[in-house]
């Protein structure tokens, strides 16, 4: 996903200047390829990549050109063209957007995209969705309608600080040395921030792709390029070979690599480096050069359109796979997509942006600045103002659903697996939690932070229940784990046992190597390590864990499961090993509001979805393979009762979103983890005190 820069292909970075359609043509080219893969095979392409190239080789030629020829940078000249330019359309998209969300998706859907949408107008969205990346919790949800603008928002830091880099260049080096100083300051940018995704792309990939440091450095290579391609003449055969070859890697590179779990990094070295190929090409190349097709008129007048396209396509697909279902478009219908986002293009840049550069035109040069500003404002503020009046009244409501009270007889939840009999009474009443407040419906072990991200790599240790117990339990493992805690800490509170926690989203309690994104899970192993730190110094009398996982593939004991319980075996530590409960297919609260009239017959799995047919680690207890020291708990009929997993039960919402319960619903489970934990510690009723 990219954001390609609006209206200065007709400003090359050599000395001379002049129009070169070859660059607009690379544009079109780069649009296409984003939403071709975007559209029809869910996947990234690299035009993002080409875009901030392309940001880099023009910015950086037209400040560098206006030192050598005014001798000065006037940064707030080149930011009131900016905000000309770039603000009309965004502020028509986002509005947009707002109308789009609130008649076609589902109002579990509408908080995010506010949030977002506000992240978007003020240039901020790549580190919103960086912190999304992060956030284990929030990967299953559903895209953004606004999440492409993430580029956008590093391409606007970009232009803040370029002219503010330049322009200190400036006053260091003076005028008659700017290109040369530039190009040593350019290099170091380059290469630092190179360095850095390199690293970070290792580390955290998720958070990479989204980090402005991480990306920098590809409008700094073209911002290097800019300062040199005047004094690159290579001779017609090479430049033929450097202009196909660098548009066949372009075009290829969504083919070869796996660019949302790769780039940036080193490897966004091969579409960066195809555009520069491009344009040391430039018009040369003969009669069968590259640029033949570059500057053909419909691939200009495209390019013309990018800014524009690049915009709505997004939008017009995420509304298109809501109202269809699907998760990818069909010929037929992505055909329809992309049309329409064609056509909603060709009125944002005549109407719009044309509009907006027909007023610019009769304020006097001195107001432009003020008049720039303004501009911006006001075709930015309606959507800040909507969004923020439509937020205030969520959380209205959110606040009204918190004060209704719910009586249980209305609201059983998983009491009505084990009282069949309360179906016949069961009041037809709005689901809880709301699907809009259902991500928010959390445990005390999440909201004190007991629960850790993807990035921690220290336990946070909690502990609930009296602390001169004579039972403990520790609750151990990854967020499928975490979300039994309502349950298990009113269990523990019933008993007088002293209940220790502690959790980290994607890392299994296990003993084997974590892999995630392609990449050995180090933190998740740092993680692992200290847990079973604080077990052996806290010796609690059982651990609480996950004893399989189950996903749409299948239903496994993982290998590193046992050998962590013989290890707590040789503690003394005994172990409850929970049942990982079943996957859906569909995100419970997103298909409840998509579905409020019929969610049992929209909303609905069969077990087998995840699930063995056997309990896995059953059968390896049969066989005598699992130490002594396991016990094992299977409530997955409480939670789909029947062999199908609902997404209501008892007028109680069981998933928030495809694989985690939701607080609300695992607090009516309490009677049924009561009786397998009482029978599997041994521990009685003697202590409750209900």
């Amino acid at each position: 996903m990219s954001t390609p820069e609006r209206g200065a292909a007709e400003r090359p970075a050599s000395q001379r200047g002049g129009f070169r359609p070859e660059i607009e043509g690379l544009r079109a080219v780069a649009v296409l390829l984003v939403a071709v893969y975007h559209i029809w095979f869910g996947r990234v392409s690299g035009g993002v990549d080409v875009f901030l190239f392309l940001t880099g080789f023009l910015i950086t030629g037209s400040l560098v050109r206006s030192v050598e020829r005014d001798g000065r940078i006037a940064p707030f000249a080149f930011w009131s063209r900016l905000l000309r330019r770039l603000t009309p359309a965004v502020g028509v998209v986002l509005a947009a957007v707002l109308a789009m969300a609130y008649l076609w998706l589902p109002r579990s859907r509408w908080p995010d995209v506010i949030a977002q949408v506000y992240a978007s107008a003020l240039y901020h969205e790549n580190w919103a969705l960086a912190a999304a990346a992060v956030d284990y919790l929030a990967r299953e949800g559903a895209p953004s309608p606004v999440q492409h603008f993430w580029s956008l928002s590093i391409q606007g830091q970009f232009y803040l600080l370029w002219p503010l880099l330049l322009g200190a260049v400036l006053l260091v080096a003076g005028r008659d040395r700017m290109r040369r100083a530039s190009l040593a300051v350019i290099g170091a940018v380059l290469a630092a921030s190179l360095a850095y995704s390199v690293w970070i792309t290792a580390v955290d990939q998720p958070w990479a792709y989204f980090d402005t440091g991480a990306r920098l450095w590809e409008p700094a290579l073209g911002g290097v390029l800019a300062l040199v391609v005047h004094r690159i003449t290579p001779p017609v055969p090479v430049r033929w070979a450097l202009g196909w070859g660098g548009l066949a890697a372009l075009v290829l590179c969504g083919v070869l690599l796996p660019v949302s779990t790769l780039f940036p990094g080193y490897a966004a070295l091969l579409p960066t480096l195809a555009a520069a190929a491009v344009i040391v090409a430039g018009g040369g190349g003969g009669r069968a050069g590259v640029h033949r097709v570059l500057a053909w008129r419909p691939l200009t007048a495209l390019g013309g359109l990018s800014y524009a396209l690049y915009l709505w396509h997004w939008p017009v697909l995420v509304v298109y796979l809501q109202l269809t279902g699907r998760s990818l478009a069909t010929p037929l219908g992505g055909a329809a997509v992309l049309a329409l986002s064609l056509g909603l293009a060709w009125v944002t840049a005549k109407a719009v942006e044309g509009g907006a550069e027909s007023l610019s035109r009769r304020v006097s040069r001195p107001w432009l600045p003020v008049w720039s500003a303004a501009m911006a404002v006001l075709v930015i503020a309606p959507s800040l103002v909507v969004g923020s009046q439509w937020s205030d009244r969520l959380a209205e409501e959110r606040r009204e659903r918190a004060e209704r009270v719910i009586e249980p007889v209305d609201y059983p939840g998983a009491a009505l697996v084990t009282h069949p009999e309360l179906a016949t009474v069961l009041p037809d009443l709005p689901v809880v939690p709301d699907p809009l407040d259902a991500q928010d419906d959390l445990s005390d072990h999440h909201l004190q932070g007991c629960h850790v991200d993807l990035k921690a790599t220290e336990p946070k240790v909690c502990w609930a229940g009296p602390e001169d117990a004579e039972y403990t339990i520790a609750m151990v493992g990854a967020s499928r784990t975490a979300h039994w805690y309502p349950a298990l800490e009113e269990v523990a509170l019933r008993h007088g046992w002293r209940l220790v926690s502690f959790t980290k989203s994607g890392c299994q309690f296990s003993a084997e190597v974590p892999y995630t994104q392609g990449r050995v899970f180090t933190e998740c192993q740092e993680w692992d390590a200290r847990a079973m730190e604080e077990l052996e110094r806290l010796r609690p009398d059982a651990v609480f864990t996950s004893s399989t996982r189950a996903s749409a593939a299948g239903e496994v004991v993982l290998p590193g499961f046992p050998v962590r319980w013989r290890e707590l075996d040789a503690m003394g530590i005994d172990v409850i090993g929970v049942r990982d409960l079943p996957r859906h297919s569909y995100a419970g609260a997103e298909c409840v509001a998509d579905n409020p009239d019929d969610p049992a017959g929209a909303c609905s799995d069969p077990v087998g979805y995840s699930h063995a047919e056997r309990h896995p680690a059953a059968v390896l207890a049969e066989r005598g393979r699992l130490p002594a020291n396991v016990s094992l708990v299977d409530l997955t009929g409480h939670v789909c009762p029947g062999g199908r997993c609902d997404a209501v039960v008892g007028n109680i919402l069981v998933y928030w979103d495809h694989s985690h319960m939701t607080a609300t619903y695992a607090r009516t489970l309490v009677p049924a983890l009561e009786e397998a934990l009482v029978e599997a510690t041994g521990q009685g009723n003697a202590t409750a005190n209900s």
